[in-house]
């Protein structure tokens, strides 16, 4: 989308990651970002961002782990979307739940969120690999995978799906699509299971809400 958009109004389309008070992580242009298709960019200055777990340890290299932007002040503590608290940690870092990588260049790239992330026997699976996988299916409109409680697993996955104009949701397009997953992904990380909705809950600003969806297949299980 972010292509189309420069090819359209012409490369002059700039892009920064920061949070929401201060704490600026990244800056990219359109021109980089051509180079190197969905990065956010290079740090603004070297250390400003860490890549590691919650105490802020740096894991080994390129591993996609929790972002750290760093305040050149002080320790902050900073709000997360919808009443949810940021993280506030040691050495002037603080974090917001995002989830990346540095490629060898030094580049900055975004894969997810910590609360996104199922975690079904043991093994962590991210919901953006799999939708962005269910996305080239021409039968999906749209789709958020999600985490469902699983006595055996802990969690299942679990793709919601909007299908696309047109395209009847069947019990046969379900186990398509787990298929088509199968065919592209490690199994572990495919859905187990499809369920079809007219159309997914999303935030005033068109992203999907899935804490909704989570909350909503917790309940019919509890029920």
């Amino acid at each position: 989308m972010k292509q189309r958009l420069i090819e359209w109004i012409g490369p002059v389309v700039m892009e920064y990651y920061a949070a929401r008070i201060e704490g600026v992580g990244s800056f990219v242009d359109s021109e980089t970002w051509l180079r190197k298709p969905g990065t956010v960019g290079l740090p603004l200055t070297p250390g400003q961002v860490l890549i590691g777990d919650e105490a802020a340890r740096a894991p080994s290299e390129h591993r996609r782990s929790r972002l750290h932007p760093g305040s050149a002040r002080r320790p902050i503590h900073v709000l997360q979307g919808r009443g949810q608290d940021g993280v506030e940690l040691p050495g002037h870092y603080f974090t917001l739940g995002d989830v990346g990588y540095m490629d060898d260049d030094g580049y900055l790239f975004l894969t997810d969120r910590s609360a996104n992330l199922i975690i079904t026997g043991g093994v962590n699976v991210y919901p953006a690999e799999v939708d962005a996988v269910l996305l080239t299916h021409p039968a999906v409109g749209d789709v958020a995978t999600i985490g469902v409680p699983d006595e055996e697993w802990g969690e299942r996955v679990l793709a919601v799906v909007e299908p696309r104009a047109g395209v009847d949701p069947t019990p046969e397009l379900a186990a398509e699509l787990v298929a088509f997953c199968r065919d592209h992904l490690t199994h572990f990380k495919c859905p187990r299971s499809v369920d079809f909705v007219e159309h997914l809950p999303r935030l005033d600003n068109g992203k999907i809400y899935r804490r909704v969806l989570r909350e909503k297949y917790r309940e019919s299980q509890a029920n």
